[in-house]
C-alpha cells in the first residue's frame, strides 16, 4: 500500500526553518530553543543579558550544527521588540515559529498575598507577561502574514488553569508561593491564545499555548515531596526532557491542524482533582 501522506519523521523535521525563543538562555526557554535546533531549525534566542545569550548561543551552534542568532531583548520595550525582529528577517530572511517564552514574577516588597501585594509588583507582572507577549505577536503575526504561515506558541502555566494549593510550600519557607498576578497573567496568555488563533487562521497562521507544571530545579526536598503528590505521575518535570517534544510538535507540521489549543505539560496535574 502507497504511503497515504507524508512520513511521520517529515512531519516533525523543522529543517529549512526558522525559530525564535524569547528568553531561549536559560531553563525551560533554553529547552525549547535545543529541541527546535535539534528538530532542524535555525535559531533566534533572547535575552535581556546579552553575554550570556551569547555563550548560550554559541554552545547551542556547536552542539546541534545550526545556525544560533543571540539578540538582547526587553519584551516590554516595544522598540526593542521591533528591532529584534527585525535582526531575524535581516540574519534569516523569513520566521516561521515564536515561542513566547519570556517572562516571569516580581517581590520587590509587601507580601504574596492579595491584602499584601504592592500594586506596583501586580501591574508590573501583569504586564511582564501579558503585554511582553502582545508585543512579540504583533511582530510575528505580521510578518507571517505576509508568509501566509506561521506557528506561534505562547507559554502559560498551570497557575492560570487552576487554583494553587498553598500547602505545598508549608515546610519550603525560602520558597515564594504563587502570586495571583502570575496566576492572573498567565491565564490572559491562555485566553488570548484562543482569540489569536480565530483571528489568524485565515492567514495559515496557527497559535498555541504551552501550560508547564512545575519542574524539579533543586527546590526543597519538602516541597517536592508535597507536589508530586498532586501529579498524576508522582514527579515534577525534569529539565531538559519533558518540554522538548511539545514545543516541536507545536512548532511542526505534525500539528497543522492544531490551532488555538493550550496543552498542559504537567503530568496530569490539571486533571487530577
Amino acid at each position: 500500500m502507497p504511503p497515504r501522506g507524508p512520513h511521520i519523521t517529515r512531519l516533525f523535521d523543522l529543517t529549512g526553518r526558522v525559530a525564535m525563543v524569547t528568553g531561549g538562555a536559560q531553563n525551560l526557554g533554553l529547552d525549547m530553543a535545543e529541541a527546535l535546533a535539534e528538530a532542524g531549525a535555525d535559531l533566534a534566542i533572547t535575552s535581556r543579558d546579552c553575554a550570556k545569550c551569547t555563550d548560550t548561543a554559541r554552545a547551542l551552534a556547536e552542539q546541534t550544527g545550526r545556525r544560533v542568532l543571540a539578540l538582547e531583548l526587553d519584551i516590554l520595550d516595544q522598540a526593542s521588540v521591533e528591532a529584534a525582529f527585525a535582526r531575524v528577517m535581516d540574519e534569516y530572511g523569513r520566521l516561521d515559529v515564536l515561542v513566547n517564552n519570556a517572562g516571569g514574577a516580581r517581590l520587590s516588597g509587601g507580601g504574596v498575598t492579595a491584602d499584601e501585594r504592592l500594586p506596583e509588583d501586580f501591574d508590573h507582572v501583569i504586564r511582564l507577561n501579558l503585554l511582553g507577549t502582545f508585543h512579540c505577536c504583533r511582530e510575528a503575526v505580521r510578518t507571517m502574514k505576509r508568509q501566509g504561515s506561521g506557528s506561534i506558541v505562547n507559554v502559560g502555566s498551570i497557575s492560570g488553569m487552576v487554583g494553587r494549593n498553598r500547602w505545598v510550600y508549608e515546610g519550603s519557607e525560602a520558597m515564594v508561593p504563587n502570586m495571583s498576578d502570575y496566576t492572573a497573567a498567565k491565564g490572559g496568555i491562555i485566553a488570548y491564545t484562543r482569540d489569536l488563533a480565530a483571528e489568524n487562521g485565515r492567514y495559515g497562521i496557527r497559535v498555541n499555548c504551552i501550560s508547564p507544571g512545575g519542574f524539579e530545579r533543586g527546590q526543597p526536598p519538602e516541597f517536592i515531596r508535597r507536589y508530586s503528590r498532586h501529579v498524576m505521575l508522582g514527579r515534577m518535570g525534569r529539565d531538559g526532557q519533558d518540554l522538548k517534544g511539545a514545543v516541536v510538535y507545536l512548532s511542526s507540521d505534525a500539528s497543522g491542524y492544531v490551532t488555538g489549543q493550550n496543552l498542559a505539560v504537567d503530568g496530569g496535574f490539571t486533571a487530577w482533582s
